[in-house]
């Protein structure tokens, strides 16, 4: 039986008069608290980042799918605000946490910011009180660590306080697909909390898709990027198959993509980037590890994109050699270091590994990135350079590990005396005469 605290809960959330606290204000974190905002319920952001804190109090955005404007637009009326002061969350009535989960130099699950975020809530924990868990996380954690943290102050699950596990899907970037109109996936430790958790993100998604438990809920989160990450693998075992065989890649899968059904495209590159395809895999292959159980495809398609940059450093190699050069003293120019086109987030960037393993070779690297104005590798620091002609010329080899919109490859291929290109960004451009790839071109 619920207590009447979960039931008022409901009529709270209805009219708006619910108080929600965010616990994280991130990537996934800030854009969520915006949208509560738009939804008509007043936020409380909580971060360790002072600087985060300091700049959501001036308005001013840090999160490039969140806009200044927007954000200043939430700020309105003192409908949200940030704090470093976890003692607040006694004013929240529901809580999302939406804390990082990294992966440990072992490849272990990092649980310690969702470890002190629940012993936040568990410290100031009243009846009636719903939390929400969207941290990419391994099956199991909500119920694992969540209930007997939160159960200690005598409180019950599905009676005194709701507990859910509705995972994160943002795409960094995407502007067709961003936070409402993407479905929002919720499981629950009960029936109540299920439905609370629910009706609240209700106010904010287009659709709202209820499963049966938390652990399913997590199941399905590692499910998509484990299905991302395996057949990302795919494309660059094929990659490597093309190469052998002396085929292009790109002609094949554009070709096979052609097919409309059975098939569905992923294309190969330089490595995986990003904080979920990388890692959430990982998560899942160490908790079937715990129960005596190998995730071979996992662990397959972890070695082969894991195995990519080194096979970019491998070909540059070659490159310069028919060349006449060396790797010491190569002038390279790295073209894109974020993760993914049109973002500024390097988080687990495969150009990171590349520039570290060519640096180690003695190379001399300079990259140009629109959205990563420095970068900081294995203590050395690097600057955005000027895309010039001039620097384009002079360089040895350009190679673009991200395919960012507004670099004009046309203009870097006339320019640059070699490219090499993991991306596929040159495909449209097109040698005088013959009909195919420019001769200073050599692709992945």
């Amino acid at each position: 039986m619920t207590s009447n605290a979960l039931e008022e809960l409901r009529e709270k959330i209805d009219d708006r008069s619910a108080r929600v606290g965010v616990i994280g204000l991130g990537y996934v974190g800030l854009p969520l608290a915006v949208e509560l905002v738009a939804a008509g319920f007043e936020v409380i952001g909580f971060d360790i980042d002072r600087e985060k804190v300091r700049s959501i109090e001036a308005g001013n955005s840090y999160i490039g799918d969140v806009s200044t404007e927007d954000l200043r637009s939430a700020r309105e009326g003192d409908r949200f605000r940030a704090t470093t002061e976890f003692d607040e969350l006694h004013e929240v009535h529901i809580v999302n946490v939406c804390v990082p989960t990294p992966l440990t130099k072992t490849k272990d699950p990092d649980v310690s910011f969702m470890a002190s975020a629940v012993e936040a809530i568990r410290d100031r924990l009243h009846p009636g009180r719903l939390i929400i868990l969207g941290s990419t996380t391994y099956p199991g954690t909500t119920r694992e660590l969540f209930v007997p943290v939160l159960e200690e102050t005598g409180l019950k699950v599905g009676k005194d306080f709701s507990l859910a596990f509705a995972p994160e899907r943002i795409d960094p970037g995407n502007t067709q697909y961003k936070v409402k109109n993407v479905p929002k996936v919720v499981g629950g430790e009960s029936r109540i909390c299920t439905e609370l958790a629910c009706r609240l993100f209700d106010t904010v998604f287009d659709t709202t898709v209820p499963v049966s438990s938390t652990q399913a809920a997590e199941m399905v989160k590692l499910l998509e990027n484990t299905f991302r990450a395996i057949n990302i693998g795919l494309a660059n075992e094929v990659a490597l198959m093309c190469e052998r065989l002396d085929l292009d890649v790109w002609e094949v899968i554009e070709a096979a993509a052609t097919k409309p059904y059975g098939f569905m495209k992923f294309l190969p590159g330089p490595g995986l980037g990003g904080h979920c395809i990388p890692v959430d895999p990982s998560y899942l292959s160490w908790r079937m590890k715990s129960l005596n159980f190998s995730a071979r495809f996992i662990e397959l398609a972890t070695e082969i994109n894991s195995g990519m940059p080194a096979h970019v450093v491998d070909r540059v190699t070659d490159v310069l050699n028919d060349a006449g050069l060396a790797v010491n003293g190569a002038r390279l120019l790295i073209l894109g270091v974020a993760y993914k086109s049109d973002v500024g987030d390097m988080r687990e960037s495969p150009a990171i590994d590349v520039i570290s393993l060519l640096a180690r070779k003695g190379a001399k690297i300079s990259y140009h990135d629109p959205f990563v104005p420095e970068c900081e590798i294995d203590q050395a620091r690097y600057k955005c350079s000027e895309l010039s002609d001039e620097l384009l010329a002079n360089s040895d080899l350009v190679l673009i590990l991200t395919e960012h919109r507004g670099v004009d490859y046309a203009r870097v291929v006339e320019n640059a005396p070699r490219v090499f290109d993991t991306r596929n960004a040159t495909k449209n451009i097109r040698s005088t005469g013959e009909g195919g790839s420019p001769g200073n071109v050599i692709k992945l």
